[in-house]
C-alpha cells in the first residue's frame, strides 16, 4: 500500500492531497447550490408581486467581522508556516471568536426582520405575500449553515495547535480551514452585495 506523503512533499511533486482535492469539490458544489439559489430569486422578482426592503444594518456589522476574520485566518497560517505557534494559536482563537460575532449579528438581524414583520413564513396577509422575504431568509440561513461548519473547523484546528499537532511540517489541517474560512467570507460577500441590490432595484 503507497504511504500518504506529508503535504510538503505532495506539493514537490506536484500532487494535491486528497483531503484538499475534496474540499475544492465540496466549495464548488456550495457555489453551484448558491448560483442556483440566486438565479432562482432573479425569475422570481421578475415575475413580479415582490416586496422590496432594506436589508438589517445588523447584517453589514457580520460583513466587517467575517473581513476581519479572514485577515486574522490569513495571518494565523502565515504564523504557522513560520512555526510561531503561539501567534498563530492566539489568532485561531481570535478567527473563532470573530466567526461568533458573525453569528450574533446574524441571529440579531433576523430579529430585526421579525420585527418588521418578514419571517421565513410569510404572515397570511403580509405584504405580497413578503415572498422576498422567504428567499433572503433562505439563502442567509443556509450561509449561516455552512459558517457554522468553519467554525466547528476551526475549533478543531486551535485544538490541534494545543496538542502541537499543527506546525511548519504539518500544515495540512491549518492550511484546509483557511482556504474554506476565505471561501466562506468571499460567498457571504457576495450574497450580501447580491442581496442588497435585489433588495434596492
Amino acid at each position: 500500500m503507497e504511504a500518504v506523503l506529508p503535504m510538503n512533499a505532495a506539493q514537490k511533486e506536484g500532487r494535491m492531497h486528497p483531503k484538499k482535492f475534496t474540499l475544492i469539490l465540496l466549495m464548488v458544489g456550495m457555489l453551484m447550490l448558491f448560483a442556483g439559489l440566486t438565479s432562482a430569486l432573479i425569475v422570481r422578482r421578475a415575475e413580479g408581486n415582490w416586496f422590496n426592503f432594506e436589508l438589517p444594518t445588523q447584517f453589514i456589522y457580520s460583513t466587517f467581522s467575517v473581513l476581519i476574520s479572514s485577515l486574522t485566518m490569513w495571518l494565523s497560517y502565515r504564523f504557522a508556516k513560520k512555526d510561531d505557534l503561539f501567534q498563530m494559536k492566539i489568532l485561531l482563537l481570535v478567527t473563532f471568536i470573530l466567526g461568533c460575532s458573525f453569528v450574533l449579528f446574524q441571529y440579531q438581524g433576523w430579529m430585526s426582520l421579525a420585527n418588521r414583520g418578514i419571517f421565513m413564513v410569510p404572515a397570511e396577509g403580509a405584504a405580497n405575500g413578503m415572498i422576498s422575504g422567504s428567499f433572503i431568509i433562505m439563502l442567509v440561513g443556509l450561509h449561516l449553515l455552512h459558517l457554522l461548519g468553519g467554525l466547528i473547523f476551526l475549533l478543531v484546528v486551535w485544538i490541534k495547535g494545543l496538542a502541537h499537532q499543527v506546525h511548519k511540517k504539518n500544515l495540512l489541517s491549518i492550511n484546509l480551514c483557511n482556504t474554506y474560512w476565505h471561501f466562506v467570507g468571499f460567498l457571504w460577500i457576495y450574497l450580501y452585495t447580491f442581496l442588497y441590490f435585489a433588495t434596492q432595484l
